[in-house]
């Protein structure tokens, strides 16, 4: 699946009639803008828009390399904002939270929309859902993400041991396309060998000397909150690598949209979803006549297969450049070409037959192999480094728990060899409780707040462990994460649909809306 056939212009009349309907008055409360590539504009030899249109209930705007913030062709311009630094310190997030589209901002607009439209598989229409539309009969959170805009676009950015300088907390920012070509460096690949890739290396807070270099990441660790946390005593292990390194108090910025599968990929290979691409957790696959749902239990381990021709992962990157060195990929799903790796064990399992079926994403054999996934895993109940009330209030928070139980005692046991040559000189190690928590209650509510402590517990267990048989002052770590989030507001329902229907349905012209908010013309909804 790494071909992917050429981009299929939609029809223009349906194209101008669904942006007329996504864009009145009345749906402003539920979608904040909408984004597709100018038709009259085409595309570069490979295939990414020469410009890209913007727009919300108000105006219009024209985004392309001579104008990346956009420049107004209609009535006001739909991007109030383009400040990576927007709401900035904190308090001004907490003063101002789930922000109305008049009071947001959108950073990095053009290269981030002009990569996601790159790849064939992303929609016609890019919708972009308000900060506050609450939509769980969609499958909707009251905590999400997903969206252009700032905060659930920032992910926080620390780095911390050999080699970084003690800053403390820095006003600048990122984007998690550096995060590969920093890890990569950091580890001994030339930067020659990275100069093609969307991000770079932020040679400018660390600097090389590292004998481990470890990367970690929290899914859905809101930035805002982890540090002031930490600034309190409440995330006690975070607090001890800021006190050896820094953080931007910008984080970085994910790429569009703001989703899990999308920036996994997007940290860990230095390129954009146009390049890598997975362009959502949920798309419609024109060439393969089929919906594709990587961010499913049946699909984790098949990631590798959605990526385009061309693309290298930071394991693949360390592997060319020292070849032999093992490096590790612990319940992470950007993987290909870790020398240990949790999801190449799922496929040794289920090649041999040892495993249930997964089957296809989201139908009952998925949901089985689910079951049988948390059969094998660590009792989050036995374990004084969760929290048990919230395993009994959110039945993902206690399965996420255990995944991040048994990747505690995965990157331990990598750890533990005897031999410092059999040690990883890469570990990557993925946590995913944060997201569960913030999903079921937002930014600062207890429960997404109780993800973050329950993190940090395992994290300063690792820790303990690496000071433990002396390594630790030996290590180089960055914490990140894949998305901000931002908290819903209950009263703040309703559905474009409608809207698209009445526009759309006369014409003859069937139309497909993934996510929602991934809008394909042409293509019927029940194809």
């Amino acid at each position: 699946m790494s071909q992917t056939s050429a981009h299929v212009a939609p029809d223009r009349r349906a194209l101008d009639v669904a942006v007329r309907a996504l864009t009145a008055p009345d749906l402003a409360p539920i979608l904040d803008l909408v984004a597709w590539p100018d038709p009259d504009a085409g595309r570069d030899d490979s295939g990414r828009p020469r410009a890209v249109l913007v727009a919300d209930h108000g105006g219009t705007a024209r985004l392309d390399a001579d104008h990346p913030d956009g420049l107004v062709i209609a009535g006001r311009h739909p991007l109030p904002s383009t400040d990576p630094m927007a709401f900035l310190p904190y308090a001004d997030e907490v003063a101002n939270p789930s922000p109305d589209h008049d009071d947001n901002a959108y950073p990095f607009p053009w290269s981030r929309l002009a990569s996601f439209f790159t790849d064939p598989r992303s929609p016609d229409v890019a919708i972009v859902h308000t900060a506050k539309h609450w939509f769980p009969e969609q499958g909707g959170h009251l905590g999400e993400h997903g969206s252009l805009d700032v905060i659930q676009s920032r992910a926080p950015f620390l780095l911390s041991g050999a080699g970084v300088a003690r800053r403390g907390i820095v006003d600048d920012h990122a984007r998690l396309v550096d995060v590969m070509p920093t890890l990569a460096w950091l580890a001994g690949v030339e930067p020659e060998a990275l100069g093609d890739l969307d991000g770079v290396v932020r040679s400018d807070l660390v600097g090389r000397g590292a004998t481990y270099v470890v990367g970690l990441l929290w899914d859905g660790g809101h930035p805002g909150s982890l540090l002031d946390l930490a600034a309190r005593g409440e995330l006690p292990a975070v607090a001890r690598l800021l006190e050896r390194g820094c953080a931007l108090s910008g984080g970085a910025v994910a790429e569009f949209p703001s989703l899990t599968l999308v920036n996994h990929t997007s940290m860990l290979t230095g390129v954009g979803p146009g390049r890598h691409g997975v362009v959502g957790n949920v798309y419609w696959d024109r060439a393969a006549d089929r919906r594709v749902v990587p961010n499913d239990a049946a699909t984790w381990h098949l990631t590798s297969e959605l990526y385009r021709d061309g693309v290298t992962t930071l394991f693949e990157a360390v592997d060319r450049a020292r070849p032999g060195v093992r490096t590790a990929s612990v319940n992470e799903m950007t993987e290909r070409g870790s020398w240990a790796s949790t999801f190449a064990l799922v496929r040794a399992a289920l090649s041999s037959g040892e495993a249930v079926d997964p089957g296809q994403a989201e139908s009952a054999e998925s949901r089985d192999f689910l079951s049988a996934v948390r059969s094998l895993l660590p009792d989050p109940y036995a374990s004084d480094l969760v929290s048990h009330e919230r395993c009994r209030s959110d039945d993902d928070y206690a399965f996420y728990s255990g995944i991040d139980l048994l990747g505690l005692s995965t990157v331990i046991g990598l750890f533990s060899a005897a031999d410092p040559a059999d040690r990883p000189v890469v570990t990557w190690w993925s946590q995913y409780t944060t997201d569960a928590g913030h999903h079921a209650g937002g930014p600062r509510s207890p429960i997404g707040l109780d993800g973050l402590r329950d993190c940090d517990r395992r994290l300063g267990a690792f820790l303990d462990h690496l000071e433990s048989i002396g390594v630790l002052d030996d290590a180089v770590f960055l914490v990140t994460a894949d998305h901000g989030f931002e908290t819903a507001e209950e009263s703040v329902r309703g559905s474009w649909s409608p809207a698209l229907a009445a526009a759309l349905d006369p014409l003859g012209v069937p139309w497909r809306d993934e996510g929602p908010g991934f809008l394909y013309l042409g293509v019927a909804p029940d194809a």
